[in-house]
């Protein structure tokens, strides 16, 4: 797991909590997704609309509990931004 996808993965998690929800990710993305970008946390391209945030949380929730853990959303962004 890469160091960028664990700092990604704590400002995404609003609430805390070690978990990410839907809610969660994409509030955030959509919030904090243009500073996240221009601190070099987040691809400018990773910056998207809802369904997209949502596409990338059901790719990312692997077990289908509906939260992500840390390791959930590494495997998936790591892969996916090519941070790993």
């Amino acid at each position: 797991m890469s160091d960028k996808a664990r700092k990604l993965f704590e400002a995404l998690d609003l609430d805390m909590n070690g978990t990410l929800t839907r809610e969660e990710v994409i509030t955030a993305l959509r919030t904090k997704g243009p500073s996240l970008a221009a601190a070099g946390d987040l691809p400018v391209w990773g910056l998207t609309d809802a369904d997209d945030s949502s596409a990338l949380f059901d790719s990312a929730d692997q077990n289908g509990d509906a939260v992500l853990t840390l390791e959930e959303f590494a495997a998936v962004v790591d892969r996916r931004f090519g941070w790993r």
